[in-house]
């Protein structure tokens, strides 16, 4: 989750299955490389597509998905995976229990610092794909208007009805957060939504703005809802990168260039149309990451 507010739920995969292969690196002869995922549809997709990847550049592959977000860093540093999808502020504020920072390269530089020293895990290049938090609004009232950005909504908030979470209201990085640098939302109304329904409730012209994170499928839909530019750089970002052990990637630098080649190509918009190919249309993630990765290794 990119984000840390992201569902933890258990998993019941065996890691000591995992703990049996392991990468080689024998002249002329390319080793397995065993990618992991956490456990919802974003990070799916990643993950085969760096599965993928890897395995046009010649190494074998052993997907290990669908590993709950709690428990996935242990699987890297106890050595059941070698890489798998990571996001920069989850790696910041949930792993190292830092203070957050708002600029992505800044950011960056702080993980993969303090992970190689901590953890000698190696952060390879990171994508603009940004699945952090985020506000959304109907067309309608972006529209009607002309709001765009999160200070325009500030200005407007008293003609327009919030969609709340409950959570959200209370949260630092929710809407306190958001009032220390923007100034207060004095809403038309806000009222409380299970987070399930908050396209419905837009979409039926129940209210006009809601929390997101921004990658989520349904933002895709522009004709019904813009996700909000935040102008004044309120919430950390929480740009995907692969996470690799040291071992193996000292093993096999190559790896970097391969994966970047995936990561050159997936802005938030990319994720997003991805996501909802699977979330909204009901695609299996494996299909979706397919048909992305001919797309692009043309």
């Amino acid at each position: 989750m990119g984000s840390m507010w992201r569902k933890m739920t258990a998993t019941a995969l065996a890691f000591a299955v995992a703990g049996t292969f392991s990468v080689t690196a024998a002249a002329g002869e390319k080793g397995t490389i065993r990618v992991g995922s956490k456990d919802f549809t974003e990070n799916e997709i990643v993950a085969e597509l760096y599965a993928l990847a890897l395995e046009d550049a010649g190494y074998k592959v052993e997907r290990i998905m669908d590993i709950s977000s709690s428990v996935i860093h242990t699987a890297i540093i106890n050595d059941e995976i070698d890489l798998y999808p990571e996001y920069t502020g989850t790696g910041l504020i949930s792993i190292l229990k830092m203070d957050p920072l708002t600029d992505a390269q800044e950011v960056y530089e702080t993980v993969k610092e303090v992970y190689a020293k901590q953890f000698d895990l190696v952060w390879l290049a990171y994508a603009q794909a940004n699945d952090g938090q985020g506000l959304f609004i109907s067309r309608k009232a972006s529209d009607e208007y002309g709001i765009t950005t999160i200070s325009q909504l500030q200005e407007n908030a008293s003609k327009l009805r919030f969609a709340s979470q409950g959570e959200f209201d209370e949260r630092e990085d929710g809407l306190p957060g958001l009032e220390k640098v923007y100034g207060p939302f004095e809403w038309a109304s806000s009222k409380v939504y299970d987070n399930g329904l908050k396209y419905q409730v837009v979409e039926s012209d129940e209210a006009d703005v809601s929390p997101a994170y921004t990658t989520e499928g349904r933002l895709s839909e522009t004709d019904k809802f813009i996700l909000l530019e935040d102008d004044r750089h309120v919430w950390p970002p929480y740009n995907l990168a692969p996470v690799v052990r040291g071992d193996v990637y000292k093993e096999n630098p190559e790896i970097g260039e391969i994966l970047k080649k995936v990561n050159e190509t997936l802005d938030t918009a990319a994720i997003t149309a991805l996501n909802a190919k699977v979330d909204v249309d009901k695609e299996e993630y494996e299909d979706v990451a397919e048909e992305y990765w001919e797309s692009i290794s043309e």
